[in-house]
């Protein structure tokens, strides 16, 4: 009696020593999926939002190399400007808007190439010059805009397709129907959708971060506007009083 005992304790312990060495087989044999598989998964759709996204990074780093370098500016510009109105230098003066180039600079050089015009003719002067400075730094700001909109679209547009073709070989299957056949389609539909939205947001985030630097530089060439033409006023109101 005691053997049989004996033998029904030693076959428990092996099928429980089995079953754990099955457990953990199929936890080591678990198939294990990484970004660029999931990627590879959705279909064409993926290298149009793959294209989107390096067109968005690209625009995005182009269009910050160029904002800050219109920021870039001597903390003191306005004021040698002044000093070398006031001292009637007039050619330092542009030539020292010519050295500095920024899109302020620009614009004060334009000014200074009016003098002697109607305050109000230099002012329209001013204003068109700094409309093309804004056009030029807001350039491309609106494929970003057309990228956080489109990108969604387009992930939804693969989840259409990925839904159509595991429609389509769900009827072909007949009744051969198995998750591995509908698998393809599926992934195609869940993938491009987050594909599609991750560019999207990256899209987005990125426009509104650069219309915020495009604002900050036009706010900057509003404020050395307003000093360039109080200063025009002053010298012109004291010529008034001396006459």
């Amino acid at each position: 009696m005691s053997y049989l005992l004996s033998a029904l304790v030693l076959a428990q312990s092996s099928l429980d020593s089995l079953a754990q060495a099955q457990v953990v087989e199929a936890t080591v044999n678990k198939p294990t999926m990484n970004l660029l598989a999931m990627a590879m998964k959705g279909g064409w759709i993926m290298l149009v939002l793959l294209a989107l996204l390096l067109l968005c990074v690209y625009f995005l780093v182009e269009r910050i190399c160029v904002i800050r370098k219109a920021k870039k500016a001597d903390p003191l510009f306005m004021d040698k400007v002044v000093d070398y109105i006031t001292s009637h230098d007039v050619k330092s003066a542009i030539n020292y808007c010519q050295m500095t180039n920024t899109p302020a600079s620009r614009m004060i050089e334009k000014g200074i190439s009016r003098l002697g015009h109607p305050t109000r003719d230099i002012l329209t002067t001013i204003e068109n010059v700094g409309n093309v400075e804004v056009s030029i730094l807001e350039r491309h700001l609106n494929v970003l805009a057309t990228i956080s909109g489109g990108a969604p679209m387009i992930g939804f547009l693969g989840t259409v397709t990925g839904m159509v073709r595991a429609f389509y070989e769900m009827s072909n299957a007949g009744n051969n129907i198995n998750i591995k056949l509908l698998s393809g389609g599926i992934y195609e539909a869940m993938i491009t959708t987050v594909a599609g939205l991750i560019v999207g947001i990256i899209a987005m985030f990125a426009y509104n971060y650069l219309v915020s630097r495009v604002d900050s530089v036009v706010n900057d060439m509003e404020a050395k506007t307003m000093t360039f033409m109080d200063m025009l006023n002053d010298m012109s109101d004291h010529k008034e009083v001396s006459a």
